[in-house]
C-alpha cells in the first residue's frame, strides 16, 4: 500500500465527513469565517478548524488570514479532480457497453426450431 494518500484519495477523505460537506456546501456561496462556518453545525472553533484543515490538505479549500480573522473559500477547480475520474470510469463503462451490443450484434440469429 502507498504509504503517502494521493490527492484524489485525500479529496474523498475530506468530503466524508458530513460536518465537512456541510461545510463544503457553505463556502460554495462564498468565503466565510471559521467562526461563520461552525456555527450552523453548533460545533466549537477548535473542532471547527481540524476539519477546515482536512479540507485544505484535500485541496478543497484555501485560507487567508487578515489580523485575528481567518477566512475560508473554495479553491479554483477543486473538483476537477473528481470530475476527471468521473469521467474516465463513464467513458470505460460506455466502451464496454459498445463491445457488449457489438458482440450481441455478431451472434448470429438462431434459426427457428418447428
Amino acid at each position: 500500500m502507498d504509504p503517502q494518500p494521493r490527492p484524489l484519495d485525500q479529496l474523498f477523505a475530506a468530503l466524508a465527513d458530513p460536518n465537512r460537506r456541510a461545510m463544503v456546501e457553505q463556502l460554495s456561496r462564498g468565503p466565510a469565517t471559521v467562526k461563520q462556518l461552525a456555527e450552523p453545525a453548533g460545533m466549537g472553533l477548535p473542532s471547527a478548524v481540524k476539519h477546515l484543515q482536512v479540507l485544505e490538505n484535500g485541496g478543497i479549500v484555501m485560507s487567508e488570514k487578515a489580523g485575528r480573522t481567518r477566512t475560508y473559500r473554495m479553491r479554483p477547480g477543486a473538483f476537477r479532480q473528481i470530475d476527471d475520474w468521473v469521467r474516465q470510469r463513464e467513458a470505460a463503462m460506455e466502451a464496454a457497453f459498445d463491445r457488449l451490443v457489438q458482440a450481441m450484434h455478431d451472434i448470429p440469429p438462431e434459426e427457428d426450431i418447428p
